[in-house]
């Protein structure tokens, strides 16, 4: 499209409503409606100029990349515009270089069209491996994969990727069974890798995740799953952020086919399956990739420095590109629609809304910086086309965004002058937790500044929170367990061993971090695969510097599936702790009253969804008969204790007894009861029925 096109100024119809929400978007009103109207015009010239409209724009991955005819033919069809010639060849012509060339189409599009073979079968048998020849502007002969390959292989993780030719017969290509579930309103997400999810040093695959894995998941409580590191990356060890096929489910975990059983079993427990999506960047691989396909440092990106990311060594998409919009957007329909994911977190999020990509900010919440000349208003666009898309023709489909900035309507809807998403990560939660574990005792650790984190956040607009995802794992950092108990953790964690204070606050404080994360930081929760049960060590790929080491780049589910070492208590309360929010729904209540945060007591209290949570954060003092506010009177019972045995607590709090409230103010409440914390123990009271 050549860049941003001069365009009417048009208000988003459901402006008034944003505005209700944030009062100081009323100085801001005509930027929001000129990201709007650059919206609709990117949605405008779709719908009139492209056959079909959105609804066949996105389907693009039907004719574009290579596909069989019915007849028994090859149809195949590119985006190439720097290219002087294209040819196909492949195992199937004996690698014939120049037997099969294209037809330059207008718009810098190619066709090729193979006729079939009168009583044969497809001209291309199935599983093939085919390549693109590209001849550039300079006559040289450039070895190119499909950017809409759906599936390609290696022999071994250094060797180049080739694309492999999917046509299975009907009857050996995966059926779905299960319908997709109905749209979660509260995420408990758990974040998944597939190629670590076995305890054994390997690459693990899809069969594995689904036999294994899921089983765990679901007996926890979780009802989403994050995939990451599904689109095809030739280096493993890149965690799948430096993507090279972007079509291609990863084959170093299995087959097409597996995943989408993968996916098929998930909904079949009520679990929904959302895709780890990077659309911020692309791998600079130029054989096995995105990068210079047409010969010239453009095509898909930007040609000039706007089209490189110095700090993640790869290249920047370039959103005002119409073919770039249809590949993109296509992209997001393929996994819907062929492997049945149910939404997407979008990787980088800050990277592509701001021509910073965020480094060197701080970001200190004020609204120039949001709607100011550093947000890139083309790359904002895409994200609010592709969520538009995505809700229009998924009307239950989750869109979450990593975002880090807290740009103001990025959860709100389009039709407001939103960006469309359905939540954002609640990234402060987990820099607290680690900044307070690595800098300070917890003797010192303030209640005021802990709760305001947890609940700064926009109103009206979700967040997941989570103390701690796959960042903080990465060999680098250290996972909560580890650093509340670190080299301990390798000799003391047997339920026989010696007592160890570390190990004892370590257990405590685990689950105290992770409740009033889940019951206080945001409309969702997030999990990532073995941390709910203390996973010891950090996570790390084979890779040079660890001489390929696949030690690290596992989950040790041996441990946890031991009843003797105490990684099983952990386990216990993550899936109760979940099953509790399943009875009482408080991911879904509104933002909760925080009625106490004593520092001196380590102290703190709120109630949410009609549910109280007490935290005594103090690490020697116990108190009996505590004071505390109750907006609701009446009989209460204690619902869920960290302190209990069964989750390698003291046993010290009777769940018999129950609590009365007395018809007396306290804290803000209208009513009090009196309750005994011991220290470092969190309790949840609810109602009795």
């Amino acid at each position: 499209m050549g860049g941003e096109q001069s365009h009417q100024i048009v208000s988003p119809p459901g402006i008034e409503d944003l505005k209700k929400i944030d009062g100081y978007l009323y100085l801001y009103e005509h930027e929001i409606s000129r990201r709007y109207s650059y919206f609709k015009y990117l949605l405008t010239h779709i719908e009139k100029n492209e056959p079909g409209g959105l609804e066949q724009f996105t389907r693009s991955y039907e004719t574009f990349g290579i596909h069989a005819t019915p007849d028994g033919g090859v149809h195949c069809q590119e985006w190439c515009p720097g290219a002087r010639a294209i040819y196909l060849w492949g195992d199937f012509n004996d690698w014939k270089k120049e037997e099969y060339w294209f037809t330059k189409l207008d718009h810098g599009k190619w066709e090729l069209t193979i006729p079939p073979k009168p009583g044969q079968p497809c001209v291309i048998p199935h599983n093939s491996v085919v390549k693109l020849m590209v001849v550039d502007q300079s006559g040289n002969q450039l070895t190119r994969i499909s950017p809409w390959a759906s599936y390609v292989t290696s022999a071994t993780e250094t060797k180049i990727y080739e694309q492999r030719f999917r046509n299975p017969p009907p009857d050996e290509a995966y059926t779905f069974k299960h319908p997709r579930p109905p749209k979660q309103e509260r995420l408990r997400i758990y974040e998944s890798h597939v190629g670590i999810s076995s305890w054994e040093g390997k690459v693990a695959t899809y069969k594995h995740f689904t036999q294994e894995v899921l089983p765990r998941i679901a007996d926890l409580g979780y009802n989403a799953i994050q995939l990451m590191a599904v689109m095809e990356h030739a280096y493993y060890a890149s965690f799948g952020y430096q993507v090279t096929s972007f079509f291609a489910a990863s084959s170093r975990y299995g087959t097409p086919d597996e995943l989408k059983e993968l996916i098929d079993v998930a909904h079949s427990k009520g679990i929904i399956v959302l895709l780890d999506v990077v659309h911020s960047h692309a791998c600079k691989n130029t054989v096995d990739g995105l990068n210079q396909f047409d010969g010239t440092n453009g095509c898909f990106f930007h040609d000039n420095g706007r089209g490189y990311h110095d700090l993640w060594d790869s290249r920047l998409f370039n959103y005002t590109e119409w073919e770039v919009l249809r590949f993109l957007l296509s992209n997001l329909r393929w996994w819907m629609e062929v492997y049945q994911f149910d939404g997407f977190r979008f990787d980088g999020t800050t990277a592509m809304l701001y021509h910073s990509h965020g480094l060197g900010q701080g970001f200190s919440g004020h609204y120039d910086e949001y709607f100011g000349m550093n947000t890139d208003t083309e790359s904002l666009g895409y994200l609010m086309l592709a969520n538009h898309m995505l809700h229009k023709f998924y009307p239950n489909a989750v869109t979450i965004a990593e975002e880090v900035s807290g740009m103001p309507g990025l959860c709100r809807p389009v039709e407001e002058g939103g960006q469309g998403f359905d939540y954002r990560l609640a990234m402060a939660i987990p820099d607290m937790w680690i900044k307070m574990l690595k800098e300070s005792s917890d003797d010192d650790w303030s209640m005021e500044k802990m709760t305001w984190t947890l609940v700064n956040r926009r109103h009206g607009e979700k967040h997941i929170a989570y103390a701690e995802c796959h960042d903080q794992a990465l060999v680098g950092d250290k996972t909560i367990a580890f650093w509340l108990m670190d080299k301990e953790m390798y000799w003391l964690m047997a339920k026989d061993s010696p007592p160890s204070m570390i190990i004892d606050r370590g257990i405590a404080l685990h689950k105290m971090i992770r409740l009033i994360s889940h019951a206080l930081g945001g409309e969702g929760y997030l999990n990532f695969m073995g941390n709910e049960f203390g996973h010891p060590e950090w996570l790390d790929f084979p890779r040079q510097g660890n001489n390929t080491s696949y030690h690290y780049a596992r989950r040790q589910w041996n441990l946890v599936d031991d009843h003797k070492l105490k990684y099983y208590y952990l386990n216990n309360f993550d899936r109760d702790m979940n099953h509790l929010e399943i009875k009482y729904k408080w991911l879904g209540g509104y933002q909760a009253h925080i009625s106490r945060k004593h520092e001196d007591d380590k102290v703190v209290v709120f109630d949410r969804a009609n549910v109280l949570f007490v935290f005594n954060f103090h690490p020697t003092k116990s108190y009996s008969d505590y004071k505390i506010g109750v907006q609701v009177d009446g009989t209460y019972q204690l619902v869920l204790s960290t302190d209990d045995a069964e989750y390698g607590g003291h046993q010290r709090v009777d769940k018999t007894v129950e609590y009365v409230t007395f018809p007396e103010g306290w804290d803000t409440r209208m009513n009090h009861m009196f309750v005994y914390i011991p220290s470092r123990v969190a309790l949840v009271f609810a109602k009795k029925q």
